[in-house]
């Protein structure tokens, strides 16, 4: 006879008086709040570090002497009420958005992302992306916006990563005890555990909704590894990119699909979704089954209204880095999932299929976010170039600058990553509101009445405690490996407090290049030997289990690191998460981004050592042609782009030794009679002026606010009046215009005064048009003008006017009339375009339908 275990939860024993610590800890609310932070730690420094700060973990293994300790020291009780006060401030200070909208909508978000890089105590995060959606929902709480999030709670998470002896990197996946982490169960009616089931290529799983508090906003998780799951279910949700390519449509359909079952099963409805990346893509399908469902509407309906509140964010520069699925995989899944809608696969397939018309061809997550999501954008302004020219072929009628994709540079929420002697010096010097403002570009101007001294101190006590921090992970790294006494004594005299510090950590794909600035070893060794102006290099970061490339890589900074010369002078520090990188970008003098151009889609890490004082040096990709201005760090070449790439690198890699010989490291040498490096402060003081107003995540939450949500939460209200009357109106208004476009003409552009004006004045243009059956308000004329070069059609500057129609001729052709201005001296060129218009079409360059002159 089979055994049945039966369990219980043991929670922590904790006195009265420390209870309020258990509610504070289970929010990540402390996260970012240094007095909470340092309390949590002052409880019990070693073992605060052992629990990796998780709070839950810590007052769990107090012991009863401590827990007595505590509630006997009169000013740690204190420091415990007054915490506790301000987290009750927070949370009840609920509030309501408002950022000077004209017309405020009360609606719901629904944010989802494959991963969230919340606290390194809570390992459900690989890297860039999870990290931003933390910080997504950090500032969208402290900006009171009503969002809720989604996501997947993993068993197992991201792996731990630890290198042997010969440097390569090896994986470990020990289980995360979500009983003693900042996150609980859901709970139902009857007090069990919130659950549903999931149809999974013909079988049924059981999924377990879990939460967690993110200051003021909910973060819901879903988890298979419920006792009724098969041991293949129970492992969908077991690891964080792990596992092959029916794993990741598994987890895709229990994100997507899994996650919009679940905000209903619990009685929210959001108005709008947020798709994170195109992982999520699902959850839009399952939005349109449900309003099929209650509206009785049939699918090109319920796609016009789910299309129009829905918002997709992609972060990827390369056709390689989208999920792929063939379609016998996507017919397994979903032929029952479709017949269900009275539709096939094939229609799905076509969804999301970047060419419908090659059967064979995979489904695309970012094609079907693409098609199901109005409202699109990338994550830099250069990487909304590189996204356009990458999906001009969904818009083939549309010119490559008007493909609708749009941009929010993203930002990072800095009291996440900032010093406590940083944060004091802000507070000093800025007012104590720049923690709420930190978007406000005027505050950030403050930074210049910091004392060369104080901002210098400052900045020397962070790196001491970077190096000192180093010594202790390089020392137990030599102690795992079984180094030798000799290797592990020298451990403890890896780097300098002193010399000049730079950081290169991030995720170790090739692209990233990490080897880069070893492709001369004489000639940097050369620049770090130098005794008078010593140089050091920290490295940090994973390569996906499956990227050998991206291993040899590490494999290769390891060995260069136990060279004679560059031994105490270059550090590779395992298991790279979110604890290490506050350390990195709080202590280093430089930080380092080599990535090939324009691969990278944004990057934020060098947001986060720009708040510290550090100062970037990078490859002009991501976010940096944005903040670069020539005096607030460097750039590493022109921002060309390459065919060679061995000539890429060389040419880069001489880049950097050039201006590490030349700029760098003699600005950071060049000492006045105090001993500080006055013109490098006013370099780290330039940084953080230019770059922390504009490169957090508060300004990027507004901007999503202002240009994405409250358009989709208005489109989601006025297509779904009366059981979606003008969703249906909308797809019978764009079926008749289809039908009816090829009709319409640009007849005649005419210039009643003349092709030659004179500066200042205004050029008068006139465009004869045939509409046939469609109506002068069914259309918006566009007058496209700018200055361009001598014998070109390529506009520099190309402006848009609206043309406004005037009469109609006898014949039934329409005139519409506009006027260029005429600024500048040169040669001007201008066209004529026609797109569809409709008040509940929200992107007239959606329909992919465009007439030019």
């Amino acid at each position: 006879m089979g055994r049945h275990m039966r369990h219980i939860i043991v929670k922590p024993d904790l006195p009265d008086e420390l209870q309020a610590l258990m509610n504070i800890g289970r929010n990540l609310w402390f996260t970012w709040n240094p007095a909470a932070n340092r309390l949590f730690q002052e409880l019990d420094p070693e073992l605060w570090e052992r629990c990796k700060h998780n709070p839950i973990l810590l007052l769990a293994n107090l012991s009863p002497e401590r827990k007595a300790e505590i509630t006997q020291d009169a000013l740690l009780m204190e420091r415990v009420l007054q915490t506790e006060q301000a987290f009750e401030d927070y949370i009840s200070n609920v509030g309501i958005y408002s950022f000077n909208i004209d017309k405020p909508i009360d609606f719901r978000i629904a944010y989802f992302s494959m991963e969230y890089g919340l606290s390194e105590c809570i390992p459900i995060y690989s890297g860039g992306l999870g990290v931003l959606s933390g910080d997504h929902l950090k500032s969208t709480s402290n900006l009171r916006l009503p969002l809720m999030g989604m996501g997947l709670l993993y068993q197992k998470g991201y792996f731990q990563q630890y290198l042997n002896v010969d440097g390569w990197q090896q994986e470990l996946y020990p289980d995360n005890d979500f009983y003693n982490m900042p996150v609980s169960p859901v709970l139902d009616e009857t007090g069990n555990q919130a659950s549903f089931e999931l149809d999974l290529d013909s079988r049924q799983v059981r999924v377990l909704i879990w939460k967690m508090q993110v200051g003021r906003i909910p973060l819901y998780l879903l988890d298979t590894n419920h006792p009724a799951n098969s041991a293949a279910s129970r492992r969908i949700t077991a690891e964080l990119y792990g596992g092959d390519i029916e794993m990741r449509i598994q987890q895709e359909i229990v994100l997507g699909i899994g996650g919009a079952r679940a905000f209903h099963m619990l009685g929210l409805w959001p108005f709008v979704y947020h798709l994170n990346e195109g992982h999520a893509a699902f959850a839009a399908l399952e939005r349109i089954r449900q309003s099929m469902t209650t509206y009785k509407i049939p699918f090109d309906v319920a796609l016009e209204a789910v299309a129009g509140s829905t918002v997709f964010t992609t972060h990827t520069p390369v056709p390689a880095g989208i999920d792929l699925f063939p379609p016998e995989l996507v017919e397994r899944y979903f032929r029952r999932y479709m017949e269900s809608l009275g539709m096939s696969v094939k229609d799905l397939l076509e969804l999301g299929q970047q060419n419908p018309e090659d059967k064979h061809s995979p489904l695309s997550m970012a094609v079907l976010a693409l098609r199901m999501s109005r409202g699109v954008n990338a994550v830099s302004r250069l990487h909304s170039r590189v996204s356009r020219k990458m999906w001009r072929g969904l818009w083939k009628e549309v010119d490559e600058q008007d493909v609708p994709i749009g941009y929010v540079t993203n930002g990072v929420h800095i009291p996440s990553y900032l010093s406590k002697e940083m944060a004091d010096l802000f507070e000093r010097y800025l007012g104590e509101g720049w923690i709420e403002e930190p978007d406000n570009e005027k505050i950030w101007s403050g930074v210049y009445g910091i004392p060369h001294e104080e901002l210098w101190n400052i900045h020397e006590t962070r790196r001491d405690r970077l190096v000192a921090f180093c010594r202790r992970k390089v020392y137990r790294q030599m102690l795992n490996l079984g180094g030798t006494s000799l290797a592990v004594r020298r451990a403890r005299e890896v780097l300098s407090p002193e010399a000049l510090t730079i950081g290169f950590a991030r995720r170790f794909a090739p692209y990233k290049r990490a080897g880069l600035l070893f492709s001369d070893p004489d000639r940097l060794l050369k620049i770090i030997s130098d005794k008078r102006r010593p140089v050091q290099f920290i490295f940090a970061g994973k390569a996906h289990p499956q990227d050998l490339l991206g291993k040899e890589i590490i494999k290769k900074v390891v060995h260069q690191s136990r060279l004679e010369g560059f031994r105490k002078k270059l550090v590779f520090l395992e298991d790279y998460d979110i604890n290490i990188a506050r350390y990195l970008v709080q202590g280093v003098d430089v930080w380092l981004n080599t990535p090939i151009r324009p691969m990278e889609a944004c990057g934020t890490s060098g947001m986060k050592a720009a708040a510290n004082g550090a100062l970037n040096m990078s490859i002009l990709d991501g976010w940096w042609p944005e903040a670069y201005d020539g005096t607030n760090g460097w750039a590493i070449g022109a921002g060309k782009e390459y065919e060679d790439a061995e000539y890429r690198d060389d040419v880069e890699a001489n880049e950097i030794y050039e201006l590490l010989e030349r700029e760098v490291v003699p600005l950071f040498f060049d000492r006045g009679p105090d001993g500080h490096p006055h013109g490098w402060i006013e370099m780290m003081k330039n940084s953080m002026a230019t770059v922390c107003g504009k490169f957090n995540s508060h300004r990027m939450v507004e901007e999503y606010l202002r240009d994405y949500y409250v358009p989709a939460g208005w489109a989601h209200q006025i297509l779904g009046e009366n059981r979606m009357a003008r969703a249906r109106e909308l797809r019978d208004w764009k079926q008749r215009i289809r039908g009816l476009w090829q009709s319409i003409q640009v007849l005649d552009i005419n210039l009643p005064s003349g092709d030659r004006v004179a500066l200042g004045d205004d050029l008068e243009v006139s465009a004869t048009i045939r509409l046939g059956d469609v109506g002068t308000q069914e259309v918006v004329v566009d007058l496209c003008h700018g200055q361009v070069e001598d014998g070109s059609d390529l506009m520099l500057n190309r402006n848009i006017t609206t043309m406004m129609s005037s009469e109609k001729a006898s014949d039934g052709t329409w005139v519409f009339k506009g006027t260029v201005p005429c600024r500048e001296t040169g040669i001007y060129g201008y066209t004529v375009r026609i797109l569809p218009f409709h008040p509940y079409l929200f992107n007239p360059l959606s329909m992919n339908l465009v007439v030019w002159s």
